[in-house]
């Protein structure tokens, strides 16, 4: 079929199931919906892979088929079937993992951002020091080169915090994460400095979860929250063997935001948690 993707992304792919969610719900077959919509079943298959994209009129054709009362949710995946800039991102396409791609896309089109470390400063507060530092130990196999290029993209992505299309970012800390030194005493006191910095900022709240804060069992990992244009879509992102994992199923959606809450709870106050990381660079 023409244009059909080789390789969709992690968008693409989501807007596809979806479709698929919304259709599965109406109870009706793939050869069902392709038949109300006058296409093949092997085309319905196709934009629900994510391979093929849909017009916004089938879109809507399709959810009228499927009997969906929720429109704002029908809005929001016709934006995403639509709209599709060609970001900053596409310019490491074929440099780094797809995955990697996807990620600041999802930021791109995101309407907030949580995330909870444990171990590192988050991606978007770091500077290029302590990126530079952290990808060189973590993938010391790379040449100088391929390093430079994982700190420019990781830089690039704090458009959503820093440019001019900011959205509200929320993150919390343990106090491992601002303790452990990734490069020297030096880059250390500089990278709590700019978390400090930038914790400042109106969209940016920080909150440091310290050692001896009672009622903390963990999170399992690192996590990242993007809020969608209606919570069905949200994503949480995790960590995986091969790059970040997308999830969007209702059920886990609910699971992180919950977890995410949890951890808020248990976090120092905005104003406190600047007065502990002040207190951190003093030590150094």
């Amino acid at each position: 079929m023409a244009g059909l993707r080789r390789e969709p992304t992690a968008r693409q792919v989501r807007l596809g199931v979806e479709l698929r969610k919304m259709r599965d719900a109406a109870g009706l077959t793939g050869r069902e919906a392709a038949a109300a919509l006058g296409v093949s079943s092997t085309q319905i298959n196709q934009i629900e892979s994510g391979l093929s994209g849909v017009s916004e009129k089938r879109l809507r054709r399709l959810a009228a088929n499927y009997a969906c009362p929720d429109g704002k949710l029908i809005d929001a995946l016709v934006a995403m079937a639509t709209n599709r800039p060609r970001g900053w991102w596409e310019e490491y396409r074929g440099a780094l993992p797809t995955p990697f791609l996807d990620l600041p896309e999802l930021e791109h089109h995101a309407h907030y951002r949580w995330d909870v470390e444990f171990l590192h400063i988050p991606g978007l507060l770091q500077t290029e020091d302590y990126a530079r530092a952290l990808f060189s130990y973590v993938n010391p196999e790379f040449p100088e080169d391929d390093v430079e290029r994982w700190v420019e993209h990781r830089m690039q992505r704090k458009v959503i915090i820093e440019g001019t299309a900011l959205i509200p970012y929320e993150t919390v800390i343990h106090e491992a994460a601002l303790r452990i030194r990734v490069g020297d005493q030096s880059e250390a006191r500089t990278q709590l400095n700019r978390v400090l910095e930038l914790s400042e900022a109106d969209n940016v709240t920080v909150r440091v979860i310290p050692f001896d804060m009672n009622g903390f069992g963990g999170a399992g990992s690192a996590m990242v929250y993007a809020g969608g244009p209606v919570p069905p879509l949200d994503t949480v992102v995790r960590d995986g063997p091969n790059g970040p994992v997308f999830i969007g199923a209702e059920a886990q959606l609910r699971r992180y935001r919950t977890l995410f809450r949890r951890v808020e709870a248990v976090s120092l106050a905005p104003e406190r948690s600047r007065d502990f990381i002040h207190k951190l660079t003093k030590e150094l």
